[in-house]
Formats: C-alpha cells, sequence, structure tokens
C-alpha cells in the first residue's frame, strides 16, 4: 500500500521529472516511485539496468541480454551452476561475472523473473501452435 511521504527536491528536479512524466503519460509520483525501485536495484546489483516502456520495465544487463533471459537459459544447460555459466558465457560471450550478476538479481527477485520467463514460453508454444496449424490449412 502507497503511504504519503515528503521530499524537498530542487525546482530543476522537479521539472524534469514533471516533464519527462508527461512524456510518459504518468504521474510524476509514478515515475518518482518507478525511479527510487530501479535505482536502489541498480544500487545493490551494479551492471543491472532496466530497459523497456513504463508499462513493461524489465532488468537487464547494461551490456547484455534481459536478466529472464540469462536464466531461461541457464534453466535449460544442463551440469550444476558454474558448468552451466560456463557453457552459457562460452555460447553467448558474456563474461561469466555478468551471468552471476543476473542471476544474483533473479534471486531476489525470483516472481519477476519467473513471470517473464513463463511469458516467453508461453508465447513460443502459441507460436508453435499458429506454425502447425498453418501448415495443416495449406497441405
Amino acid at each position: 500500500m502507497a503511504q504519503s511521504t515528503s521530499f524537498r527536491i530542487s525546482d530543476a528536479a522537479k521539472r524534469r521529472l514533471s516533464s519527462h512524466a508527461a512524456l510518459e503519460g504518468i504521474s510524476a509520483t509514478a515515475l518518482l516511485d518507478r525511479l527510487i525501485v530501479e535505482g536502489v536495484d541498480q544500487l545493490e546489483h551494479p551492471g543491472v539496468i532496466f530497459r523497456g516502456p513504463a508499462h513493461d520495465r524489465r532488468a537487464a544487463l547494461a551490456a547484455g541480454p534481459d536478466v529472464w533471459e540469462v536464466v531461461s537459459r541457464l534453466q535449460e544447460l544442463d551440469g550444476h551452476e558454474e558448468e552451466r555459466i560456463a557453457v552459457l558465457s562460452e555460447e553467448s560471450e558474456l563474461h561469466p561475472r555478468l551471468i552471476r550478476i543476473a542471476v544474483e538479481y533473479a534471486v531476489e527477485h525470483p516472481d519477476e523473473v519467473r513471470k517473464r520467463i513463463d511469458r516467453n514460453r508461453d508465447l513460443a508454444e502459441r507460436s508453435r501452435r499458429a506454425a502447425e496449424q498453418r501448415a495443416v490449412l495449406i497441405a
């Protein structure tokens, strides 16, 4: 539940916040809330950034894929954690340190990452079924 909190920010910061919030079509309070949460996450997980529109933000490696993509691929590999990290590092050219950063973020935000993985798998399954139906229709 949201609680009222009072902060003092400079006039310049308030103008920039209001201006950017208007561009995104959200309130300044909603933008400030998102910036605080994402900013703290970035402080706690150096190397993680956030991408996407306001309604669909996702954690990603600054110089790489989304966190959920890293975790999803690790789940597909065999072996213990370090073996999987080594394989993914080799196939993606991501440094193992970056892969571990993604994993640590996912450990602290499991529901967020799981929802992304599930959504992607659902979309892939729908696409596969549609391809099968097209093949039957055209045959």
